[in-house]
């Protein structure tokens, strides 16, 4: 059985109908809704819990959802002394920076030898 029907059929079809084919009405297509800016508070980029590794580069200590985070991030001027965070950073737990500030010895051994 061929899966369409022949010119033959639906002309047949279509003239022992009386009543015309409704005509399907497209649905207007549904505008997503336009992304606001993304306020951040003030004391998120506040500079003066940030401490200054270079330039543009901060540690800075916060909190996200109930947990203390370490901030390792570098930051860029949007306008002038607009300080915004950069996609690339790293966050370290407690437990992670303890473990970091307990190496500095054997990594400061390390880039004496390779200095």
């Amino acid at each position: 059985m061929p899966k369409h029907k022949s010119k033959e059929t639906l002309q047949a079809s279509s003239s022992s109908e009386d009543e015309p084919t409704p005509k399907r009405s497209k649905k207007p297509a549904a505008k997503p809704a336009a992304k606001k800016p993304v306020k951040k508070s003030s004391d998120e980029n506040d500079t003066s819990e940030m401490f200054s590794l270079s330039r543009q580069r901060f540690v800075n200590v916060r909190e996200f959802r109930g947990k203390v985070l370490i901030d390792i991030r570098e930051y860029y001027e949007k306008e002038v002394g607009d300080l915004l965070p950069g996609k690339k950073g790293i966050s370290l737990t407690v437990d992670q920076w303890r473990k970091l500030v307990s190496q500095v010895d054997d990594i400061d051994s390390r880039i004496e030898e390779m200095a």
